[in-house]
């Protein structure tokens, strides 16, 4: 089965963003992003951390999409859906940052129902859209969901976990090559019972 992937967003107003924005800051990561720019999966990982991490290693793991599409893309605030290497800077972070997510805002919703509409078209009917995120509120789920409606999928296990556990659980499942099992958004269980702690690794 072909599948593209979409990683919801990092927070680019939070302890993180504060550091790499911060202008006097030494770091490879944040002269990169000031002088020339870099990576937005590069610059989300390092926002988000291990959650971001696991849906990167993840994506690439089982990445099986048609040819021509892309393997990845991320749900930004502002500009849709865009692929992990698209180079971005400080100033694109701080753009980032003035979006509320939610559905009902424009500007967010309007470039992201825009891309998953081209993408929608551009694909095999066939292709299935596996959403690496949370579906529990619904601020990016229920825009896809209106573009893809049953093609729109999610990892079952992502249910009652919180971001870090998400993120662990995509490590381990790239790590051991076990893809997770995808459900439709479309009529799931959103809120469930805290599932166990994973196990560390060792």
């Amino acid at each position: 089965m072909r599948q593209v992937f979409l990683l919801s967003p990092a927070r680019c107003d939070g302890r993180r963003a504060a550091a790499v924005l911060n202008p006097t800051a030494q770091f490879a990561l944040a002269v990169r992003l000031r002088e020339g720019g870099a990576p937005l999966g590069e610059a989300f990982t390092f926002l988000s951390g291990l959650y971001f991490r696991g849906k990167i290693a993840y994506s690439e793991r089982f990445a099986r999409p048609p040819e021509g599409a892309p393997a990845a893309l991320i749900i930004t605030t502002d500009r849709g859906l865009v692929r992990p290497d698209a180079v971005v800077t400080t100033s694109d972070l701080r753009a980032f940052s003035e979006v509320d997510i939610g559905a009902g805002n424009a500007r967010f919703r309007t470039p992201l129902e825009r891309d998953a509409a081209s993408l929608r078209d551009s694909i095999d009917p066939d292709t299935c859209i596996v959403l690496l995120g949370s579906i529990a509120t619904g601020k990016y789920s229920d825009v896809l969901l209106s573009i893809f409606r049953k093609r729109l999928v999610f990892p079952q296990e992502f249910v009652g976990r919180g971001d870090m556990s998400r993120g662990g659980l995509m490590l381990r499942a790239a790590r051991d090559h076990r893809e997770l099992e995808y459900v439709s958004v479309e009529g799931a269980i959103r809120h469930g019972k805290r599932p166990p702690k994973l196990e560390p690794i060792r």
